[in-house]
């Protein structure tokens, strides 16, 4: 049938449809003036009237009732059929407590096998909240956010994943931030590194899990060379990355426990060559304290923009104060601040005078798992509480950055050291060797440090820094 004898057949009936409505139009008008010259002229006319439009309203208001009610009223359900078994339900649904876990198999790569795998763990009442997958030349890696019964073990999960065809297997407990997708994760570690030279350390580790950082330095101390020549687009070994190091040097990355995927290597290299394009920054933050006498100082972050500074104030320092922060040769001091001050080590803090001379600085320095943190006072400015204070304020950044303990080491005789820690409030630990002291803290449950810019008092000290 063509367009225009459809349209015409439409019009056609369109025309019929319209006559046969304004028929039964006229026939209705008809019937209602009839009956009403009937009711109207009999003895009880006027009573009937009322007592049907009363019927009729009555009539419309229980229609309107009956519709609302179904509107709202569950869909039904067939008697006949089986409810559904309480095993089938979602652990969280049912109220039971749950485990979130973080799990990488290899399955073969070849229809089904996912499936297989995903209907095994819904057997065991384990929820997929994400999914990723990555193809490799021999099968494919998934990697799973799982939410499972509490009282499921982390060895009856693996059997279970076993069972179902995966192998390689890895389980780590996982919490509420890795509940976040993919990409906007990776924005947030994006904007991390971009605000600050030292975030990129732990950038890749929240990224990559349980793994091992090597940033070398393209020489050591006395000039030789340390770090070996990296392609530039970076080397991927199975369960070592190598790339260059943003600051000159090399860049490892170590999981022995887990092969690397080549999406993992794409990210890594992605905010690898962020942070090169960008170069060295700090944040711009400065709190400005009131001592006891009532001198102001100003807090802020160091880089090795202040090495000049920082090599004068050891010019001001007693031999004494210089041996027992650098447990060592007085005259090597000023060979360290260059990595000490570079972010790429860690964090520094930097005690300014009003005048902008520098007195005291504070180091978190990244150490695998652990981070060390240590501190230098000017003779001068010591005893007046600027040692605990910078104390403070690093073990927080510790603690907001996810590190499980923080050390310092000192020697035993250093009582200002060891009272700066005590005064930290936090569980600690001692290690004596051969009058070498280890002071271990854990800074999980440390208050958040305060705002930007504020003016805080402090209080005098009890030892020497």
């Amino acid at each position: 049938m063509t367009e225009a004898t459809s349209a015409k057949t439409s019009r056609r009936h369109h025309w019929r449809r319209e006559l046969v409505e304004l028929a039964a139009l006229f026939t209705a008008v008809a019937v209602a003036d009839a009956v009403a010259n009937t009711v109207a002229h009999g003895p009880s006319g006027p009573g009937l009237l009322c007592a049907s439009a009363v019927a009729l309203l009555a009539t419309a208001g229980f229609h309107v009732w009956w519709s609302r009610r179904h509107d709202h009223a569950p869909p039904p359900t067939d008697t006949g059929a089986t409810a559904p078994s309480p095993a089938g339900a979602s652990p969280r649904a049912a109220g039971k407590e749950t485990t979130l876990w973080r799990m990488r198999t290899t399955v073969r790569d070849a229809p089904g096998s996912l499936a297989a795998l995903c209907t095994a763990l819904a057997a065991r009442e384990v929820d997929i909240l994400s999914l990723q997958t990555h193809p490799l030349s021999e099968g494919t890696v998934d990697e799973f956010l799982l939410r499972a019964p509490a009282p499921l073990t982390p060895a009856e999960l693996t059997r279970t994943v076993a069972g179902a065809g995966g192998v390689h297997s890895w389980l780590e407990r996982a919490d509420a931030h890795d509940l976040v997708d993919a990409p906007t994760r990776m924005l947030g570690l994006a904007t991390r590194t971009a605000l600050d030279s030292a975030e990129l350390p732990l950038a890749l580790r929240q990224l990559l899990g349980r793994c091992t950082i090597h940033s070398v330095p393209a020489r050591s101390l006395t000039g030789q060379p340390l770090a070996e020549q990296v392609p530039a687009e970076g080397v991927l070994e199975d369960h070592v990355m190598k790339f260059r190091d943003p600051s000159g040097g090399s860049l490892t990355i170590e999981r022995p426990q887990l092969p690397f995927t080549p999406t993992e290597f794409a990210r890594v290299r992605a905010l690898v060559e962020l942070d090169t394009r960008l170069g060295q920054r700090v944040p711009p933050r400065r709190d400005v304290l009131t001592l006891p006498e009532g001198n102001e100082i100003t807090v802020r972050r160091a880089d090795t923009s202040d090495l000049v500074a920082a090599r004068e104030m050891h010019d001001r320092c007693s031999a004494r104060t210089l041996a027992l922060r650098y447990h060592g040769p007085v005259g090597d001091a000023d060979r360290y601040l260059g990595h000490l001050l570079s972010p790429r080590f860690g964090r520094t803090l930097a005690v300014e005078t009003a005048s902008g001379r520098l007195v005291a600085l504070g180091h978190l320095l990244w150490d695998g798992d652990e981070t060390e943190v240590a501190l230098l006072v000017e003779d001068a400015w010591q005893q007046r509480g600027i040692g605990a204070e910078l104390l403070r304020r690093l073990v927080a950044m510790a603690a907001e950055t996810g590190c499980e303990s923080v050390y310092a080491i000192t020697q035993a005789s250093n009582t200002g050291m060891v009272a700066a820690m005590r005064g930290l409030g936090l569980p600690l630990d001692y290690q004596i060797e051969e009058g070498t002291l280890v002071i271990t803290a854990r800074p999980a449950g440390l208050p958040a440090r305060r705002e930007p810019r504020e003016t805080v008092h402090i209080q005098d000290a009890t030892g020497r820094r």
